[in-house]
């Protein structure tokens, strides 16, 4: 009995450390700030809920941001052709997205370009993100 009770109890604590890791679409990003930001790759982030992808961005006066793109859950983009080896360190990529609410240099992202100009889904569909039609098969 004991035991079944500490079980129960990790299984409790472990539930909610990954529900209140995960969060709406509207909680942070704002639809009505689109960014489309090229940069370079730094690294990339293949956890759950969400996977990171962090570059380069120069800014127009020579400056460099780190920025943050947050993606759906690693298993929804894998479903979509995206893998951890698309996007290597050093990788030129162009991101649209959606920026954050508080201002930081964070994103959500909607798609992926790469230098050959394949395009690659990265947004979570299903968590409030605006719709958009060109992904009507990832709803």
């Amino acid at each position: 009995m004991r035991y079944s009770i500490a079980a129960a109890s990790v299984a409790l604590l472990l539930c909610g450390a990954g529900v209140s890791a995960h969060h709406s679409f509207s909680a942070e990003f704002d639809v009505e700030k689109p960014v489309k930001l090229t940069g370079t790759v730094t690294r990339v982030e293949w956890t759950n809920p969400h996977v990171w992808i962090y570059i380069d961005v120069k800014r127009p006066d020579g400056k460099t941001e780190e920025w943050g793109i947050e993606g759906g859950a690693p298993n929804a983009l894998m479903r979509r052709g995206f893998r951890k080896p698309s996007l290597p360190a050093g990788t030129l990529i162009v991101i649209e997205g959606f920026r954050a609410k508080n201002g930081k240099l964070l994103a959500n992202g909607r798609d992926v370009t790469l230098a050959d100009g394949q395009k690659l889904f990265m947004g979570s569909a299903g968590s409030g993100a605006p719709d958009d039609s060109k992904h009507k098969d990832d709803k």
